[in-house]
Parts: C-alpha cells; sequence; structure tokens
C-alpha cells in the first residue's frame, strides 16, 4: 500500500502516562476530528486493498449476502420447514447488517497488527487506523444496499415509508461497532490470539442474534430475557421491523426504546475503548 509522505501525517502527541481517562478520550475524539484526510486517504486505502485480488471487487458486497440469503433459506426453509412469510427478505434484512458489523470487527481487529511497518516509520495518531477499518465496511455496507432495492422488486408489498429509517438504525449500529472496533484493535496488539477467539465469538453471537429468527419466535421466558439483553437484538430487530415488517403488515416502526438504549451503551463502550487505545498506543511501535 502506497504511504502519504511524512509531511502530510502530522505528528500526534504521546499519551502520558499519568493523564486521566477523561484526557485520554478528549484527545482521542480531538484526533480523529482533526485528522478526517488522512481518515479518508486510509478508508480509500482499505477499499482498494479489500477486493484487490477479486474480479468483482465491491459487487461482493452485492452478490454474497444475496447468497447468504440462499443458503438460510434452504436450510430453513426448506429442510427444516419452517413457514414464515416472504423469508428471503425476512432473512436479508438480518444477514446485510450482521455481514457489516462481523466484517467491520475482523477487519479493524488487524488494523494495527497489519500497520506494524507504517506505525514504526511515521508519526500519527494510531486510532485513525481502526476507525478507517469501520468507515470503509460502511461504505461497503452502502453497495450491500443495492442487494435490499434489487431483492424489493419481488416483495413491493413490503416496502413501506419506514424503510427511510435504516440510515438512523445504522447510525446506532456504527457507534457499536466502532467502540468495538476500538477496544479489539488494542488489545490484538498485545494479544494475538484475540483475532482467533474473535472468529468463533462472531459465530456464536450471530446464533444468538435474531438473524435466522425473531425474538417473538422464542417462548416468553428467561431464555427470551436474556436473548433480549443482546446488543444486536435490538439492531437487527429494528432493521427487520422497517424492511420486513411483521407476519402480516409491511415495515413498521424500529424499536426506538432499545436502539436509544444501545445507543447510550454504545457512547460509554466508546469512551472506555478510547481511552484503553490511547493509553496503549506509545507502546505500538515497540512490540509490533
Amino acid at each position: 500500500m502506497t504511504t502519504p509522505s511524512s509531511e502530510a501525517i502530522p505528528r500526534a502527541a504521546t499519551a502520558a502516562p499519568g493523564r486521566g481517562p477523561i484526557a485520554l478520550v478528549t484527545e482521542g475524539l480531538r484526533e480523529l476530528a482533526g485528522r478526517r484526510r488522512l481518515v479518508r486517504y486510509l478508508v480509500g486505502a482499505d477499499l482498494k486493498r479489500t477486493h484487490a485480488d477479486t474480479v468483482l471487487g465491491q459487487l461482493w458486497w452485492i452478490l454474497d449476502p444475496l447468497l447468504q440469503m440462499g443458503v438460510y433459506v434452504v436450510l430453513v426453509s426448506v429442510i427444516f420447514q419452517r413457514r414464515t412469510p416472504d423469508f428471503p427478505l425476512f432473512l436479508f434484512a438480518a444477514i446485510l447488517p450482521w455481514k457489516w458489523f462481523s466484517t467491520t470487527l475482523s477487519d479493524a481487529t488487524l488494523a494495527v497488527t497489519g500497520r506494524g511497518s507504517l506505525i514504526r516509520q511515521l508519526q500519527f495518531p494510531k486510532i485513525v487506523l481502526p476507525a478507517a477499518s469501520t468507515f470503509a465496511s460502511t461504505v461497503s455496507f452502502g453497495f450491500g444496499l443495492v442487494a435490499l432495492a434489487m431483492l424489493y422488486l419481488f416483495f413491493l408489498h413490503r416496502l413501506t415509508p419506514w424503510v427511510l429509517a435504516i440510515p438512523l438504525i445504522a447510525g446506532v449500529q456504527l457507534v457499536f461497532t466502532l467502540a468495538l472496533a476500538v477496544g479489539l484493535a488494542a488489545m490484538n496488539a498485545f494479544y494475538r490470539d484475540v483475532q482467533n477467539v474473535l472468529r468463533h465469538a462472531l459465530r456464536l453471537w450471530f446464533y444468538l442474534s435474531p438473524a435466522l429468527y425473531s425474538l417473538e419466535d422464542i417462548p416468553a421466558g428467561p431464555l427470551r430475557s436474556l436473548l433480549a439483553l443482546n446488543p444486536m437484538a435490538p439492531i437487527l430487530e429494528s432493521y427487520r421491523d422497517v424492511i420486513w415488517g411483521t407476519a402480516s403488515t409491511g415495515g413498521v416502526a424500529p424499536d426506538v426504546v432499545g436502539l436509544l438504549a444501545v445507543l447510550g451503551l454504545s457512547l460509554v463502550l466508546l469512551a472506555v475503548a478510547i481511552a484503553i487505545f490511547k493509553r496503549a498506543e506509545p507502546a505500538f511501535a515497540r512490540i509490533l
């Protein structure tokens, strides 16, 4: 990957060990806001690198969720004989945002360790690395929405104005994902097992999230209450609300209360993740 010259990347202040968490969070946010050009450069580089060895490039963000949907339709609808109205759209409403979520975390976890030479050669705020990975996947998610538009051609009776709420739901998911991405990137720099554990954790998390099913399919009780505590539950359920709707109607209003709860949690997690990242940042050049 071609790197910008050292003049193009301003020097970042090194976080002093004695600084408090509020100061570290403030510095991290200031660096993200002040290095927008660098973030845009890294986003472009990530987008080129991600699909550099494929013929279709970003078109895979259109084809891949459709292919995943086809696999699960066969598994759940044909093999397990589940009868859900307009089941392909029911599945796709959750599969696309989950692909965005899992891809972002997988890429962002390697954002620091994958750029060891750049970190050793140049001085710049390292927090832009997981942020750029997150925003690059967000751009790819936008390509995936083209697949949703194509799928709607077969389910126009499900389309309602509530689909315009997708950006609001995506905004909540973006903050939650960014918080995890920043924290995982810092942890993986010290413990490389994180990237290996993450693959299995994401697979388990997928099945514990209402992607192949809805929380309403789970009988009321402790299990349903426990699954509802999953932060991805209100996010995926809200996508399904506005895209698919209910068994008898098209798109409906999202779970606003659940989304606000996830947003509040996400802001707290983001502050903690930035503080941890900034505390660990001075050691990156030494351990990579």
